[in-house]
């Protein structure tokens, strides 16, 4: 079968066909696919079958102090309940392949590690090890005892990385960069991870994203990303008095000017479900100084990126956010269920939604489950009910 048959394509092209008349498109106005935890490699199955039965009475015990607010949160992010090795089974190659492939949406995790050295010796396989198990799944430890950002899902638990530091992943994106240079922007959602799994004695002590780390964390996509290669939040804002206004007079630049660049959303801890509005990210209430935009609500003043996961609940609220000029990020499957049941319901709800930004965990035919579900972009008559296609302006 032919490459481009199955890619995961940009959806750009698919977009300027159904409307000849978008000659200075911005880059609200398309729509990518990506990858979820797109660095990871799959973790080792014994690792699961250790902590499964640990963090299931932990996840009982949570459950059941929940309050209804709560539990309904908890639904719309975990919609099929929250099974860690069905979560877990998928399999992305490096960043190499996946942006061939052409997708345009990349995500990461990262955590803060001043010192170095934090994340080496994960405490599972201390454990398992010292059970007698050797023949654990190998996983790259090259610049882990430095300091620095360190790329990876779950401390202790799914660590295995095809970049275990920012640095690495950085230089990858770089170098493929250059290599095409009139590449269309790409998404890059980085993950501020500020909690671990305390669960054993020797469990990784995660440490918090505080402003020093946040200040680190943009010195560090400036100088292995480079601020050429970057599209900023002072990019959209302009001489507007705030990032939302910029956005709701569709201030984004113009697709044909983001040729070769990156576009970062950060997403604060608690992958970005608890409120943005006193994150020490924003500089007096601002993000004019930061290299990354931040996830918020409608009502911020630095609203711009919303993530809104679940597209099946949200499919109304997502439209009307995209009409509104706002970047949304949303996925066409939640931990591996639509695989596993060969369901594209979420899909089309996410495609048909609007939101830019479409991440999926199977991007290509040949999935864990030997199921026919992968994701790729609808074709040119499905655009007809996407309101993208009345946003150009």
């Amino acid at each position: 079968m032919k490459k481009n048959i199955y890619s995961a394509a940009f959806c750009a092209a698919a977009l300027l066909q159904a409307q000849d008349k978008c000659q200075n498109i911005r880059i609200n106005q398309v729509q990518v696919v990506g990858t979820h935890n797109s660095y990871a490699q799959p973790a080792d199955p014994r690792v699961l079958d250790l902590v499964t039965p640990i963090l299931n009475g932990m996840m009982q015990k949570y459950s059941s102090s929940m309050s209804e607010e709560q539990k309904a949160k908890f639904k719309e992010y975990h919609p099929y309940g929250m099974d860690l090795k069905e979560g877990l089974n998928y399999n992305h190659p490096d960043f190499n392949e996946q942006l061939n492939s052409n997708l345009r949406g990349l995500e990461i995790d990262v955590y803060y590690d001043p010192e170095g050295n934090r994340f080496s010796n994960p405490a599972t396989y201390q454990i398992l090890k010292a059970k007698g198990i050797t023949d654990l799944a190998p996983f790259k430890t090259e610049g882990l005892e430095q300091p620095g950002f360190k790329v990876l899902h779950m401390a202790d638990i799914d660590f295995r990385s095809h970049y275990p530091t920012l640095k690495d992943a950085l230089t990858h994106l770089r170098k493929w960069s250059d290599l095409h240079p009139d590449h269309s922007p790409i998404f890059m959602m980085i993950e501020a991870k500020d909690s671990g799994f305390p669960v054993f004695e020797n469990s990784t002590k995660v440490l918090p994203f505080d402003k020093a780390a946040y200040d680190a964390l943009d010195e560090e996509i400036l100088n292995y990303l480079g601020k050429d290669k970057i599209i900023m939040p002072k990019d959209v804002q302009g001489n507007y008095n705030t990032l939302k206004e910029a956005v709701m007079h569709n201030n984004w630049p113009k697709l044909k000017e983001s040729k070769g660049k990156f576009i970062f959303m950060l997403l604060p801890g608690s992958a970005g479900t608890l409120s943005s509005k006193n994150n020490p990210y924003l500089i007096k209430g601002s993000l004019k100084e930061r290299v990354m935009f931040l996830n918020s609500e409608p009502d911020d003043s630095f609203a711009a990126f919303i993530l809104r996961d679940n597209a099946i609940i949200r499919q109304k609220e997502i439209r009307d956010l995209v009409k509104q000029g706002f970047m949304v990020r949303t996925r066409s499957d939640i931990e591996t269920y639509e695989a596993k049941t060969n369901d594209f319901t979420r899909s089309k709800a996410a495609f048909s939604s609007g939101a830019q930004i479409i991440s999926t965990d199977f991007f290509r035919p040949g999935n864990t489950y030997n199921t026919p579900y992968f994701v790729q972009p609808p074709q040119q008559k499905d655009y007809v009910n996407n309101p993208l296609n009345n946003s150009c302006k």
